[in-house]
């Protein structure tokens, strides 16, 4: 007979709960079997996240089972160092076991088998195998990746010959749990970069570039984020953006944590890599410190670097980090923007009623020229339109009597969802479309929306390019991609540039990963935020939703959007203030304010979008 699996009933939670209003202890009615019974080890239900759970040591005599499952459970909870983790392990197993190196996700908890085979050879030896359904991974860097797939890893337990008492001395590197262990214990936030070689061309400043990494949620989450930063952006970043921070800059031996104090001043010592920086490396430094840590807590309102020997390096506070670098648009949006029955481009001011619509100054609010989306740049001086046919990619000034140029880009698809796609604009003025002809699909950019189309380099894409929509910070690029089964699929690539003296850039989209990973038919999606996108479509064999996703394909913390039927396109504002826009077949342009239910904007009208 094989590995057995004895599941059912898990047993109780071997942890201590401290919650504001008191100390709580787990418990069950059942008690753990002493013997080679065995219960899987589930995820536990999700709970208040402001509760801190610690671990319970093995008790004197616990056998095999049980010493498996406390471990597991111990994993779970917010031991800062995995200490109590560490008392299930030899003292051999201790010193080689990484906790840090991965974290492993699990569609429920880790199941536990039992091999018979050495259980029945040896009375000093036992092992089991820690089986489940991959959810994702968090690596070293703390960089979310779905997946999918069979886990499987052995774990070997021995007796100890002095003791007498069982411990693991074989187990997996890094750290396993549950999925809802998972979302208790850790949460995403976004680290800031500077974007290399993309600048926002109505700023003075650089552009911040958002760089999501998961971090223990209870276990100084501050200090946890501030190392991350200092140790750089992940590898998949890397390549299109740059820290102002010193190579090998650190905080300085022996800071363990770090605290705000009562004015909301958090005080950062470095190591003696940072301690040579000028004030305006410093600046730039505190920025996407400041950037950071807003993205944690509201709470720091200012910060002060400290070089290796105590001195201040310099001091910053949260008001002045946008003279340095900007996040997501230059400015908040004066207009929303859609194609009305006319199929004129018109406007709205974005707190205005559809009542208020006016046609955009210019060639592509007159009508002569149909159209059948739109896309308006970041700073609402410019828009292109792609006609009603789909075959001709117009670009006209957003100036009162400005003329309407020859198509700056034609489609020869044969028929109308084979030509192009609706358009998008980068923080730096370009301009990018996708031509869907099956005889040869494209990704074009326009620099400065004019001139030779560039055409983009996307090597991976398995696929033709339905859909696409830059980012504010001009680094990121979201793409829906019609696989050769007709599925939709959501991926986010990494737009980088060669740019060589006197020759035209090489523009090309790299490292694309799945965002939506559940969704096999996206239909469709905007930006909405820093790192967070919201996506309609479908999952396999259910019905259209709606929900937010992040660029590392796992899901933000939050209410999905309210349901809505019939969605044709999404427009979100970078700016969270700013409603959710969409389009639907049954009721016309829709939004959705905070707290709010959707409301009609108009029935007459498709393709809303706010700059960008």
């Amino acid at each position: 007979m094989g590995a057995d699996r004895v599941g059912g009933v898990r047993r109780p939670v071997r942890a201590v709960v401290y919650a504001a209003c008191g100390v709580v202890l787990l418990a069950g009615c059942a008690s753990m079997p002493d013997r080679g019974d065995l219960r899987d080890v589930e995820s536990t239900p999700r709970q208040d996240s402001q509760l801190r759970v610690f671990a319970m040591p093995p008790r004197e005599d616990a056998p095999p089972a049980e010493i498996v499952q406390g471990f597991l459970e111990a994993l779970t909870s917010d031991d800062p160092q995995y200490a109590t983790a560490r008392q299930y392990l030899t003292g051999g197993a201790s010193g080689d076991w990484r906790p840090e190196r991965s974290t492993t996700v699990l569609a429920g908890g880790p199941d536990i088998q039992v091999d018979r085979v050495t259980e029945r050879d040896s009375t000093d030896n036992y092992a089991f195998t820690l089986t489940g359904s991959k959810v994702a991974r968090v690596d070293g860097e703390q960089s979310y990746t779905p997946m999918g797939g069979h886990y499987s890893q052995p774990v070997h337990l021995t007796r100890d010959k002095k003791s007498g008492q069982w411990r693991i001395d074989l187990l997996p590197q890094g750290v396993v749990m549950g999925q809802s262990d998972f979302q208790r214990n850790y949460m995403s936030v976004n680290k800031y970069y500077f974007a290399s070689n993309t600048w926002a061309d109505a700023a003075p400043s650089a552009t911040a570039v958002a760089d999501p990494v998961f971090v223990r949620r209870r276990v100084d989450a501050m200090t946890q984020v501030v190392r991350s930063l200092l140790s750089g952006p992940t590898k998949w970043l890397e390549p299109s953006v740059s820290s102002s921070f010193p190579a090998g800059a650190a905080l300085r031996r022996g800071v363990t944590s770090l605290v705000p104090d009562d004015q909301n001043r958090l005080t950062v010592p470095l190591n003696e890599k940072a301690s040579g920086v000028g004030r305006e490396k410093c600046r730039e430094m505190a920025t996407q410190l400041l950037f950071t840590l807003q993205n944690l807590t509201p709470t720091v309102d200012a910060v002060t670097l400290q070089g290796a020997d105590g001195s201040t390096l310099c001091s910053f506070e949260s008001g002045r980090a946008e003279t340095v670098a900007t996040r997501g648009s230059v400015k908040r949006p004066d207009y929303l923007y859609f194609v009305d029955d006319k199929q004129r481009l018109v406007r709205i001011a974005d707190t205005g009623t559809a009542s208020g619509a006016e046609p955009v100054p210019g060639a592509l609010g007159e009508g002569v020229q149909k159209l059948q989306s739109a896309a308006v740049s970041w700073d609402e001086r410019t828009a292109a339109g792609v006609g009603s046919d789909g075959r001709s990619l117009l670009v006209s000034s957003l100036v009162a009597g400005s003329a309407l140029d020859a198509p700056v880009l034609q489609s020869q698809g044969k028929a109308e969802d084979d030509r192009l796609t609706a358009p998008s604009w980068d923080a730096r003025g370009d301009l990018w479309v996708a031509d869907r002809d099956p005889a040869r699909p494209r990704l074009w950019v326009l620099e400065q929306g004019g001139g030779e189309p560039l055409e983009v380099k996307v090597p991976g894409l398995k696929g033709r390019v339905d859909a696409v929509r830059v980012a504010a910070d001009g680094v990121r690029i979201a793409l829906v991609v019609k696989a050769d089964n007709n599925s939709k699929s959501l991926l986010i690539g990494r737009i980088e540039r060669d740019e060589k003296a006197g020759e035209r850039p090489v523009v090309s989209v790299l490292g694309l990963r799945s965002a939506a990973p559940e969704l096999e038919d996206v239909t469709a999606m905007s930006w909405a935020g820093d790192s967070r996108l919201v996506v309609a479509g479908r999952e396999q064999g259910g019905v259209q939703t709606m929900r937010y996703v992040q660029v590392d394909g796992s899901t933000p913390e939050g209410p999905p959007p309210a349901a809505l039927t019939g969605v044709q396109s999404i427009a979100a504002a970078e700016d969270d203030r700013l409603p959710l826009v969409a389009s639907s077949s049954e009721d016309g342009i829709v939004r959705l304010p905070s707290g709010a239910q959707w409301q009609k904007v108009t029935k007459d009208g498709m393709a809303p979008v706010y700059p960008g």
